[in-house]
């Protein structure tokens, strides 16, 4: 009987060691990753997940990245999920596709979890931790910037360089076809200026563009008259703006600096900043769709986290793009790569600094409140325009 016992205890020892040993060994399988970018943010951040996947080959065997456009994002992942299938890991998005998908469901919740990301939100600036609540807790934010509404221009062709809204109306109508920006719902410089002109216009509420924007709604019909069409992306804005088609365009600080060092855009452009212009912020989050398999969300957990450390965001000063890019706080632009500080050194702007410590910041508009904009804007205003 004794000896019956043991044996069987062995054996549910082993049974359990071999259990034990499967489970480990399919944990340690590395995974490969889909990481879908709908906000240029690999720009900044590619070079860290490649870091990642160099340190750590256990656990990645490949990483995929994949661009989008932010508005047709949500309706692919909806469906994915809809289906049943997990085809997108991780997605990396500005406060647009972030704004749609927490109102349609689509990201898991990963905040507050101080077990899986002990060093949020305490790592970040002051300026990103307030972008950090936008989330709602269903994003960990990668990368920040003051953003904008800022205006950019060909300094040989506009002279009398608007310094109000009313300026910038004057001036359309008088140079009909020479000012353009692109769709909101696709464009961070977009965004910032159809979030900031309820600052700029004194309308009743900046924060309800449904019953408290009638001086904005009322201003961007007026200017839709000498707008030609509204592009898609502001990659576009930018490549007119260059060749000579359009003479300005409203931009923000990243949007200004990096077209200049790629040399879409001449680098004697100008950039100028509205009288008692209010900045409305903008970040990057990193996104993880619902449905995504256990054994990725370990790997995927762990690579955020290895997004936060300093080595990781000091190379999001990049090439200016989203200037300054990292999010977390103690970085200046020494901490940059040599290659960043060459072109922050040769294309930035002195103006920056004191501007940012000058003007206020405000919050971008919640979810709910930035896709009714979105909407708006698309029903109202680029309707017939809008390529």
């Amino acid at each position: 009987m004794a000896g019956s016992r043991i044996t069987r205890r062995i054996g549910c020892i082993a049974a359990a060691l071999s259990f034990s040993v499967m489970a480990t060994a399919s944990f340690a399988d590395p995974v490969s990753l889909n990481i879908v970018d709908v906000a240029g943010n690999l720009a900044l951040t590619k070079d860290g997940f490649e870091a990642f996947k160099a340190k750590y080959p256990n656990l990645v065997s490949n990483i995929t990245y994949t661009n989008a456009p932010a508005p047709q994002l949500p309706g692919k992942i909806k469906a994915m999920q809809g289906a049943g299938r997990s085809d997108i890991d991780l997605v990396l998005t500005g406060t647009d596709a972030l704004a749609a998908g927490i109102e349609q469901h689509l990201w898991m919740k990963l905040l507050p979890d101080t077990a899986k990301f002990p060093s949020v939100p305490g790592v970040y600036s002051e300026g990103a931790r307030k972008m950090l609540d936008l989330a709602q807790g269903y994003g960990v934010e990668v990368t920040y910037t003051p953003a904008g509404p800022l205006l950019e221009y060909n300094p040989d062709h506009v002279k009398d360089v608007p310094r109000t809204a009313d300026q910038l109306l004057a001036w359309c109508k008088a140079h009909p076809n020479k000012l353009i920006y692109a769709r909101p719902a696709n464009s961070g410089p977009g965004r910032a200026f159809l979030m900031g002109l309820p600052y700029l216009l004194g309308d009743k509420d900046p924060k309800d563009p449904d019953k408290g924007w009638d001086k904005t709604w009322a201003f961007l019909k007026q200017l839709n008259e000498c707008i030609p069409y509204y592009p898609g992306g502001t990659s576009a804005v930018m490549k007119e703006l260059g060749e000579g088609s359009r003479d300005m365009t409203v931009t923000m600080t990243g949007w200004d600096i990096n077209p200049r060092a790629l040399g879409v855009v001449p680098a004697n452009f100008r950039v100028g900043a509205f009288d008692n212009m209010t900045w409305v912020n903008d970040a990057h989050y990193m996104v993880i769709p619902k449905g995504v398999p256990k054994a990725k969300l370990d790997v995927l957990y762990k690579l955020i986290n290895f997004m936060l450390e300093p080595a990781q965001q000091a190379m999001t000063y990049d090439d200016g793009y989203f200037y300054p890019g990292p999010a977390i706080k103690g970085l200046t632009d020494s901490n940059a790569p040599e290659k960043s500080r060459v072109v922050l050194e040769k294309y930035g702007r002195t103006e920056y600094g004191g501007w940012i410590a000058k003007y206020p910041n405000a919050l971008p508009l919640p979810a709910d409140k930035m896709v009714a904009a979105f909407q708006k804007w698309d029903r109202e205003i680029g309707a017939q325009k809008t390529k």
